[in-house]
Order: C-alpha cells, then structure tokens, then sequence
C-alpha cells in the first residue's frame, strides 16, 4: 500500500472518530440539561423549605435541629430544596436522623410488624398506627429524595463525560490535520512497507 493512501485512510477514519465524538458529547450534555432540569422541576414542585438559619443557633438534641445536622444543613438554611446535592442533604442529614430517633429506630418493617401484632382497638394499636404512617411517610419521601439526587449525579457523571468526549475529538482533530498534512508531504510512490523496511 502507498504511503499516500495509507495517511489519508488512516486520517478519513480519525475524522469519523472526531464526528462520533463531538455527537457522543453533545448527547451527554443534553442528557446532563435533562437531568438538571427535571430533578429541579419535580423538586420545586415539593415545595420542600430547609429550616431557617435562626433555627440552627439552637441546635439540641431531640430537637428539629441536632448539632450533627449543621455541617450538612446551615449551608442551606432557609432555601427552597431544588438541586441534587440539597435532596441528598435533606434525606440524610434531616428526615433519615429523625426517623432514627423514632420508636423502633424509625425501620418501617419493625414498626408495621408492631402495629400488625397490638390488639386491635387498644390505646397501643392506635399509638402504633400514628407512628406506622409517619414513619412510612419519611421513609417515602426521603427515598424519593435519594431517587433524586441519583438522578442528579448521573446527569453529573454525564457532564464530565461530556467534557472527556470533547477533549478527545479536539486531540482527534488535531491529529487527524496532521494526518491529512502528511499525506499530502509524501512522494506519491512511496510504498508504505519501503519505509518500513528503509526504517529496519
């Protein structure tokens, strides 16, 4: 095979590559677009406030504010939950504490399983039921908050992609000109397997 020919083959592909992966880091941006937006829309629609910041100065425990929520929580005190990172906040750091703090550690299994086993009509069965809904309560809503902040950081991920996948085509095409500037440098006779062997 000529050298000639062999450089533009070679170069021809490397743009095919460049074109894959410019197409391959817009999807990735759009799917990153997609992702921010829906979690922020299903999340505004919560309407989901984190405590206000006078709320965090007295900080107990056994409280609506413990002292271990500040780290996580006084950086969003007062804001409206819109973002991945606040839902991951708010689920871990706010609701998964509380639960923890209720009656059976919060589990929905061990606390159903108690409110199926009390007599029927007793003062017991009908503390358990209470406790039975807020617990199922909390425990939802904090998995739905957890779903989204999962599907936030895919959109993250696919951001970071997108930007890995537009590197690449930019070396790729800087390659590929070089490529294609070669090709056109080489003798028109030359045989690719001479200059190796010359090379040899």
């Amino acid at each position: 095979m000529r050298r000639k020919v062999f450089d533009i083959l070679a170069s021809a592909g490397g743009a095919v590559l460049v074109v894959v992966l410019v197409v391959a880091g817009a999807l990735l941006l759009w799917g990153n677009s997609f992702a921010n937006s829906n979690v922020h829309n299903q999340l505004a629609e919560q309407q989901i406030y984190f405590p206000p910041a006078s709320a965090f100065a007295h900080a107990k425990a056994g409280t609506e504010i413990t002292p271990g929520m500040k780290p996580y929580l006084l950086q969003y005190a007062g804001q409206q939950l819109l973002s991945g990172p606040q839902a991951e906040a708010y689920a871990d750091h706010f609701i998964a504490v509380h639960l923890s703090e209720m009656p059976f550690g919060g589990v929905y299994s061990k606390v159903s399983a108690a409110a199926r086993a009390a007599t029927p009509g007793t003062p017991a069965a009908t503390k358990l039921a209470g406790l039975e809904q807020t617990v199922f309560q909390g425990t939802t809503l904090r998995g739905l908050l957890l779903e989204a902040y999962g599907f936030w950081k895919l959109g993250e991920i696919a951001l970071w992609a997108a930007v890995a996948s537009f590197i690449l085509g930019g070396v790729m095409a800087v390659l590929v000109g070089f490529g294609f500037w070669h090709s056109r440098r080489v003798p028109v006779d030359l045989e690719l397997l001479k200059t190796e062997r010359a090379a040899a």
